[in-house]
């Protein structure tokens, strides 16, 4: 009797840890929340915590000999935000004035992080998944896309903000 109570407890743990093993193969992948906006036709994404904040359209100071996609500067607290043009670079630029910076970090856990303020025609919210980015998907004409982010029935393109950077020549600012 003793030992067959021994075997069902032995044969209960092992079941147990065969459920824990399932459980964790079957949990989700963590979510991730990104910040979408439009600038031109398309739509682009960012994930949050590369986000400092969205901020409506600042007063802006031109850059002499600066390239086109280069919009300008503007003081964020203290901070200079070289602000670009992302919807120039993917010729899909609308004549309206962009409306709203998303202005990103670089590098979000640095407290000296360079920031990077992004054109926005509309921003249209924050989206959270467990979906990975489609990265086959992505457009290879838009170097600095790291995938395509499908919330609900449309698509966004993400940025890859360091990619970004280097494409944009704004780190002399």
């Amino acid at each position: 009797m003793e030992r067959k109570m021994s075997e069902e407890i032995v044969e209960n743990v092992m079941a147990a840890e065969i459920d824990s093993e399932t459980a964790d193969a079957a949990d989700p992948a963590p979510e991730q929340q990104y910040c979408i906006f439009r600038a031109g036709r398309e739509r682009f994404c960012i994930p949050v915590e590369h986000v400092e904040e969205v901020v409506e359209w600042p007063d802006l100071t031109r850059v002499p000999l600066a390239p086109a996609s280069l919009l300008g500067i503007f003081n964020l607290r203290g901070c200079i935000v070289p602000v670009i043009d992302i919807a120039f670079t993917t010729a899909t630029r609308t004549d309206l004035a962009p409306r709203h910076v998303v202005v990103g970090l670089l590098e979000p856990r640095q407290h000296e992080s360079m920031r990077l303020g992004i054109s926005a025609d509309e921003v249209i919210g924050t989206f959270t998944t467990r979906e990975p980015l489609l990265v086959e998907e992505r457009p290879t004409e838009v170097p600095h896309c790291c995938g395509m982010l499908r919330h609900g029935d449309q698509l966004a393109l993400a940025l890859d903000l360091k990619s970004v950077a280097e494409h944009f020549p704004v780190g002399v600012i």
